[in-house]
């Protein structure tokens, strides 16, 4: 396991979480027994991971244009052993980004430059990542999974039309360059990733389907701590469906 810090957070505030509700928002109790408002970035159903009573941890926000003052960073569930979650969806583009900027995902090896937020394909998209000064373009979709079923990862833990197009996109883009599909597994207590067929069977037809057209899939795991967010390697593709 990498000790390296690659994103130290700063200075959390410890509380526990009352109520999760309109998607953007948690009542949290703090220590002194304050009750205060927290923005919540993961707007989806947060499958598993929003129980009340739960240990979470807020970062403050200076911002004198932001209506809440806190933003909802962890959580921390228990199913196997207690770990800490992600929270704050703004940060997966961040962590992964350092890591493709820094060449430090040895499955992405031969480019150049990297370049964010890049147009393509037939039906509007954005991708996340387009890495260049290789043999072929390199495309790198990015999706943060923190629903889990007992050590497997699963992605999405809702429909999403928005993530099949995404995975239709990247079809187009084989053979001429190179399409990934990159899991961020925002828990340290997984090591295989599946795709949610539960939630969404339609996402996990066009992942396999995509798999065997040549796209790629790399889940990648990372380590949260209130200190701070490490990066534990790749995870276990595993195909086979599996009932949470």
């Amino acid at each position: 396991m990498s000790t390296e810090v690659l994103y130290p957070y700063p200075t959390l505030i410890p509380g526990v979480l009352r109520r999760r509700y309109k998607r953007f928002f948690a009542d949290v109790e703090l220590e002194d027994g304050s009750l205060v408002t927290a923005h919540c970035a993961n707007t989806g159903p947060m499958t598993g991971i929003s129980k009340v009573d739960s240990p979470v941890y807020l970062s403050p926000q200076t911002n004198p244009q932001r209506k809440l003052a806190y933003t909802w960073e962890l959580i921390q569930v228990s199913d196997q052993e207690p770990t800490w979650v992600n929270v704050n969806t703004a940060l997966p583009n961040r962590l992964l980004g350092h890591l493709l900027r820094e060449h430090r995902i040895p499955e992405l090896a031969g480019y150049q430059a990297v370049q964010p937020e890049v147009v393509y394909g037939q039906e509007g998209s954005r991708i996340d990542f387009r890495l260049t000064g290789g043999e072929r373009p390199i495309y790198v979709e990015i999706k943060n999974t923190t629903w889990a079923a007992g050590r497997r990862a699963l992605f999405p833990d809702t429909v999403t039309t928005r993530g099949q197009k995404h995975i239709r996109e990247l079809m187009t883009l084989v053979p001429d360059a190179r399409a990934l599909l990159l899991y961020c597994i925002s828990r340290g207590d997984c090591t295989q990733f599946s795709p949610g067929d539960q939630a969404d069977p339609e996402y996990g037809r066009l992942l396999r389907q995509a798999l065997d057209l040549g796209v790629e899939v790399l889940p990648c795991r990372f380590q949260f701590e209130p200190t701070g967010i490490t990066y534990l390697g790749p995870a276990e593709l595993v195909l086979s469906p599996t009932v949470p």
